[in-house]
């Protein structure tokens, strides 16, 4: 597709122009039948792969159009990173960063997931426009998260993770990496029932790379069935994570971040041929055509229509 043909793709102006659909999408627009494809929209300074490129708001809505024309079923906008070692960034700062990202790709006709661990953030990005919650504090959640889900009513993803972006990896030490992650996943998932969120809410994420060294992400990737026994649909996240750079390193030096997204593709349509609901990525093109090509594997056999085929 020539981007520079999208409106709010070309070169810079201001303000942005924004595409106006018809219809704003909701979360019950979204496709099924197939994995769904969650790109991944970093407004941040630190973040390990993008760091600093779309700080500026035009900039970041412009990514964030190039990422659903490309593909992408969700944009997942954050405005803190959660890489190991980054700084804390201020909830009024976070919310500055993406609240007016936020209403942009919503008026564009996106399907919008806000990646934060801050209550007002997550309130003030749904009252913007975003659809999901997508929340990587894990086992250190914000107080009120809960209620405010509850409260809310929208699609949350409860996702794993020991300790915080500075400290999480002194927590990554498991005896069985699986049945501690269910099992840690078990509780979390019942303190927000017990606050009043429905089942049908909550996402599940085992938190690949979050307290977790390689062997823990690829033991956990291959038995993604016993995360989809929740009952939950179930996110996963393998893009341009460190363990893939290890597994691709030459000489001893882990792949660039960019150089991983073969190895993200390849990651994202086995997760997506064992039925994961979504896949989260930072390049969309290559993994919407693995996922296609996972669903086109899965029903290949049955005669049935191929869903997004």
């Amino acid at each position: 597709m020539n981007l520079a043909a999208v409106p709010g793709t070309g070169p810079a102006t201001s303000p942005l122009p924004v595409v106006r659909p018809s219809k704003v999408k909701e979360f019950s627009d979204l496709p099924t039948g197939r994995t769904l494809v969650m790109g991944v929209l970093n407004i941040t300074e630190d973040s390990f792969s993008d760091g600093g490129r779309y700080v500026n708001a035009d900039d970041a809505i412009k990514h964030g159009l190039r990422l659903m024309y490309s593909g992408a079923d969700i944009i997942d906008v954050g405005g803190e990173s959660t890489r190991p070692g980054a700084a804390f960034v201020d909830p009024e700062v976070e919310a500055g960063r993406i609240i007016p990202v936020v209403e942009a790709l919503s008026k564009a006709g996106a399907v919008i997931s806000v990646d934060t661990m801050h209550v007002s953030t997550a309130r003030a990005a749904v009252e913007a426009g975003a659809h999901i919650i997508n929340d990587v504090s894990g086992l250190t959640h914000e107080t009120g998260m809960p209620e405010l889900v509850a409260e809310l009513g929208v699609p949350y993803v409860l996702m794993h993770r020991r300790g915080d972006q500075q400290n999480m990896h002194d927590f990554a030490h498991y005896d069985d990496v699986v049945g501690e992650v269910l099992a840690e996943l078990g509780e979390l998932r019942q303190t927000f029932l017990d606050a009043g969120v429905k089942p049908e809410q909550l996402i599940i994420d085992p938190g690949l790379g979050f307290a977790k060294e390689a062997p823990h992400n690829w033991a956990l990737l291959h038995r993604l069935a016993e995360f989809e026994a929740f009952g939950h649909p179930v996110l996963i996240g393998t893009s341009r994570k460190r363990f893939l750079g290890s597994l691709l390193s030459s000489s001893g030096v882990p792949a660039a971040a960019e150089a991983r997204d073969a190895a993200t593709a390849a990651t994202s349509a086995l997760a997506a041929a064992a039925g994961v609901w979504g896949v989260r990525v930072h390049e969309v093109e290559a993994t919407y055509d693995a996922v296609k090509v996972a669903t086109a594997w899965i029903h290949g056999g049955s005669g049935e229509t191929v869903p997004g085929a």
